[in-house]
């Protein structure tokens, strides 16, 4: 049911608190994102058991990682990764939390309906996508760069955000920093859809249980570790064709070296790798955004009711 203590916010509130709510789960989840995309990365256009697995598992590369090239370096990307998220989630859960406060994503019993949620969130999700691309860009790349004896995939070799920004100007400007823009669209339409749809049914249950009626952090702990655990299922083929896209190795007209889009991304990697291709690093990607999705909601609702309690006071 959409919630009432939304309705005297000031416009735009919403996305403000959601880009903030995502930026402080961003900072928990990175390094499980760090280890996604080396997963993601390994065996990249090699069949199954032709080559050497240098990360075992999701610990066994965490582990690698920290040896090799330092326990900060599980933070890698951090900057742009929190950036992207701050644009991503501020323009989704806004424009999510917005629908809800006009009741345009609920049916006349003031429960999630489920086309108009999966349209709204599914749309949102695109739209922070393209807009915070570059900033994905730039953390994929930086989150993939290793040291040379556990290096997978192709190393862009930057020496930090900015210059990875500058590098990207140089080769090709606006479209140089925008390059695969369209790679995250199905990764964030599918996961945003599934996400909030997902919390916003189970929200809906449990409150029909009469349960926990005075702890609406707990629900909403309840409903989005549900969430999260569905889109990671729903979105990892996805994912891990923008993870490859973003950071494959271009020519000097800017093209992929390896994939001309996602249609050629998602032939390719099924023809040599199989469909198991598609779902490197599936636990991490739970591991990451299960976790992300309840500190993301939880904060999202703790901000929202610091707010209002600043609102009431004034």
């Amino acid at each position: 049911m959409a919630s009432n203590t939304v309705t005297a916010k000031t416009p735009g509130v919403e996305f403000a608190i959601g880009g903030l709510a995502a930026v402080g789960a961003g900072f928990f989840t990175n390094p499980v994102d760090v280890v996604k995309v080396r997963l993601q990365l390994q065996g990249e256009l090699e069949a199954r058991g032709s080559y050497t697995r240098i990360y075992k598992n999701t610990l066994h590369a965490t582990y690698l990682i920290a040896k090799h090239e330092g326990v900060l370096a599980l933070q890698a990307g951090l900057v742009p990764a929190l950036t992207f998220q701050l644009v991503l989630n501020g323009v989704r859960l806004g424009a999510f939390k917005t629908a809800q406060k006009y009741e345009l994503i609920v049916n006349k019993q003031g429960n999630t309906d489920i086309l108009r949620t999966v349209l709204v969130s599914g749309l949102a999700g695109c739209a922070g996508a393209v807009l915070g691309s570059p900033f994905y860009l730039v953390k994929t790349q930086l989150q993939a760069q290793s040291a040379k004896s556990i290096a997978v995939g192709h190393q862009h070799s930057h020496s930090g955000s900015w210059d990875a920004y500058k590098t990207l100007w140089k080769q090709g400007g606006v479209a140089g920093l925008f390059r695969g823009w369209n790679a995250n669209l199905p990764r964030l339409f599918v996961g945003s859809a599934t996400q909030l749809t997902t919390f916003g049914l189970v929200l809906d249950w449990l409150r029909s249980l009469n349960i926990f009626p005075d702890r609406p952090i707990l629900l909403t702990f309840l409903a989005s570790a549900i969430g999260g655990s569905c889109v990671a299922i729903t979105m990892q083929p996805f994912d891990v064709l923008a993870t490859r896209l973003y950071n494959q190795k271009t020519d000097a007209a800017g093209k992929g070296a390896l994939y001309k889009g996602l249609g050629d991304a998602f032939i390719k990697i099924l023809r040599t790798e199989g469909l198991t291709g598609l779902y490197k690093g599936t636990f991490p990607t739970w591991l990451r955004i299960a976790p992300h999705t309840v500190l993301c909601l939880v904060f999202y609702e703790k901000l929202e009711q610091l707010y209002n309690k600043f609102r009431t006071r004034q």
